[in-house]
């Protein structure tokens, strides 16, 4: 397991090189919901990561908890936890890590330090979606002994934190 590997919560500063992150290491389409336009970073892109970060977990009522990974002293991805509407205590995760810190460990550290930090939020249960083709998450989740089940076009599963905290 990576120590280097740390989340921090999301700020402002943060958000710039998360930004810069994103840019210099990902896809948008990996790292934001689509955006209208030429599918490269461009200006109303950037503008547009910025907004829905700014809207989702920095805003006076934050819909999710939003992290910054950093590995190595460096940001190098986003990790977030949402609250399920009328699932109580269940949070949806999610992650995101530039592909030159991909296949080295970065995302196993990272899913340890999320589901304790769902614990520590007081979550009980973690959701996690992914696709057929997404083959690291699948891995991941195997790491943890979870098994994902296919639903349609997805995959999911449910982590439940209490079992796995005894």
């Amino acid at each position: 397991m990576r120590s280097d590997v740390m989340l921090h919560p999301l700020d402002r500063t943060l958000l710039k090189e998360l930004l810069h992150a994103a840019v210099e290491d990902a896809d948008p389409l990996e790292v934001m919901p689509p955006v209208e336009g030429p599918g490269e970073w461009t200006p109303e892109r950037r503008s547009a990561f910025v907004q829905f970060h700014e809207s989702r977990s920095l805003a006076a009522d934050p819909k999710e908890i939003t992290f910054a990974i950093v590995a190595s002293r460096r940001v190098v991805g986003a990790a977030r936890l949402c609250p399920v509407e009328k699932q109580a205590g269940m949070a949806e995760a999610g992650m995101w890590v530039g592909r030159s810190h991909r296949g080295v460990g970065v995302g196993g550290a990272v899913l340890k330090l999320l589901l304790d930090q769902a614990r520590a939020e007081g979550f009980t249960s973690v959701y996690v979606s992914t696709t057929p083709q997404n083959t690291a998450v699948q891995a991941l989740m195997a790491g943890i002994g979870v098994d994902l089940v296919r639903d349609g076009d997805v995959l999911t599963a449910c982590v439940d934190l209490m079992a796995d905290a005894q």
